[in-house]
């Protein structure tokens, strides 16, 4: 039986009602939902801090980072050696980090028994350097990507993304962090120190036997899963019960949600408050006062936090409001608790600058600039009647096809704007990353987003029955032939065909545009 119509058998065609057997329903429920860990924990490991991977200085003046992905044994069970995967190590990898400006390259070579790919989620490049399934690296090969870096500060990370098996290589342990700076972030008084006082928090969750083995059953879905592995081991920078010292008075951490599956409703035990201060795609025009904030797989945030000598805090993740109904949340894991990390402050703090009340210049909300090279109007106006790139999600599809890499789905005028309007039209969550651009969000199910959501992103949650409405501003690469994509980032429902591709063109290179996209916009929302 196909994983669509496993699935599809439990939910009641798009309506997200469970039609399974009652009695094997609630055991499964019993079992399996509502699940925490709070309790249980020692926090005995000291929390592992990805090392900064130092560059070179190429023939070209460019810096050049070299990763090597290969498997390794890691301890995360106590007494126990788990195979893991990983870059410059045995599980995870190092942190790259360039500045606005500086012309980067990346040589990646696969020791992996397998064919994969590294993807530079979030970061502006042109489609052939993106690594995403296009750019496969065969074992034994060497992938040498190089770009220029060309945005604002901000927390992107690297992972694998191969059509189909991006769901075990990212669950077996390839991601990494990339970090960009700029004059503008240098000038603020944020903590900035990597490691001391700026900590990166990559989450992530595993099924774990007893003897240390990774368990992949239900890796893309298992039981009654709709939404892919969820494991209850939960892991942060590659480590298991972890425990974090620090000697500031504030702190930021950078987080990362890089799990399959699982969505974070990330805040402490104590139920401090907190301040956001960057997203995605950058800082924020100002800092945010929160005690929740919600990850979904692939998002990020940054966020400082204000520690007082000799204490202890947890960093907890608790039930997530993934909307749906009931049913549908528990098997998707927001009835769940998780403790992800202790925080053990310093008998002695050192003093920290106070947090300033405005950031960045956040860029404004663009408006949108035409149709694009295929919609008959000049690139900076508004056609005549048009209206919104309309999509919908459902059945683990973008309008009822599954991916197809041969198959370009939406041709869009390189460096323009756009409106997408995505609405989730199951019963199940989802959430939308788009390459080879950055959105603002312009309203959620016809409403102004929450403040958390305000600025550039690059991934946004969709809720069951949900529906967002972004303003996209696309980059100006121009590459008629090799695609960007946009897909669910719960990498189960990426690897079961729910993605698509696009390519962005430029005026110049419209005439070069294939015979067979010519014409009105093909594929989705036509």
């Amino acid at each position: 039986m196909t994983t669509r119509r496993r699935v599809l058998g439990w939910l009641g065609a798009g309506t997200g009602l469970i039609v399974a057997p009652a009695a094997g329903f609630a055991g499964y429920l019993w079992a399996e939902s509502g699940r925490s860990n709070v309790g249980t924990l020692s926090f005995r490991n000291r929390l592992p801090i990805p090392p900064l991977l130092s560059p070179t200085v190429d023939a070209d003046r460019r810096k050049r980072f070299r990763l090597t992905l290969a498997p390794g044994r890691t301890e995360l069970l106590p007494g126990t050696s788990t195979t893991t995967w990983g870059a410059n190590g045995p599980i995870l990898g190092p942190t790259l980090r360039a500045r606005r400006g500086d012309r980067v390259a990346v040589d990646v070579s696969n020791n992996l028994p397998e064919t994969t790919s590294l993807h530079w989620h979030g970061m502006h490049l042109p489609a052939v350097m993106d690594g995403g399934p296009h750019q496969p690296i065969a074992p034994g090969r060497t992938w040498q990507p190089y770009w220029t870096v060309e945005q604002r500060t901000a927390t992107l990370w690297y992972h694998p993304h191969l059509h189909r098996r991006t769901a075990a290589h990212v669950y077996r342990g390839v991601a990494g962090l990339f970090l960009v700076d700029d004059d503008e972030a240098d000038a603020l008084p944020l903590p900035r120190r990597y490691g001391v006082d700026d900590i990166p928090l990559i989450l992530q969750d595993r099924k774990l036997a007893d003897d240390g083995t990774l368990d992949e059953s239900g890796l893309e879905f298992g039981g009654f899963s709709v939404t892919g592995l969820l494991g209850d081991r939960i892991l942060v920078n590659g480590g298991y019960d972890p425990h974090l010292e620090v000697g500031d008075e504030l702190v930021r951490f950078r987080l990362l949600n890089g799990a399959n599956a699982r969505v974070f409703s990330v805040g402490f035990g104590d139920d401090r408050e907190f301040s956001l201060v960057a997203t995605d795609l950058g800082l924020r025009d100002a800092p945010l006062p929160l005690r929740r904030l919600m990850l979904s797989p692939g998002e990020r945030a940054e966020i400082v936090v204000r520690f007082r000598p000799g204490e202890q805090v947890l960093l907890r993740g608790f039930p997530a409001p993934m909307g749906g109904n009931l049913l549908i949340r528990r098997l998707a894991g927001g009835a769940d608790t998780f403790d992800l990390v202790k925080i053990v402050a310093a008998p002695a703090l050192r003093p920290s600058p106070a947090l300033p009340s405005r950031l960045a210049t956040a860029p404004p909300v663009p408006g949108p600039t035409g149709a694009g090279p295929t919609g008959g109007e000049p690139a900076g106006t508004e056609p005549s009647g048009a209206g919104p790139y309309r999509m919908t999600m459902g059945d683990f599809r973008f309008d009822e096809r599954v991916m197809d890499p041969t198959r370009i789905d939406r041709v869009v005028r390189a460096g323009s704007v756009e409106t997408w309007e995505i609405g989730n039209t199951g019963g199940i969550p989802h959430n939308f990353h788009l390459h080879g651009a950055a959105f603002h969000l312009l309203d959620v199910d016809g409403r102004p987003p929450a403040p958390h959501l305000a600025g550039e992103k690059d991934t946004v949650y969709v809720p069951p029955g949900g529906r967002v409405r972004l303003a996209v501003r696309f980059l100006a690469h121009s590459d008629v032939r090799v695609p960007y994509m946009f897909h669910c980032h719960l990498l189960a429902h990426e690897d079961a065909g729910m993605m698509g591709q696009f390519i962005a063109v430029s005026a110049r290179d419209e005439p070069r545009v294939p015979a067979d996209l010519a014409g009105a916009h093909p594929g989705h929302g036509k």
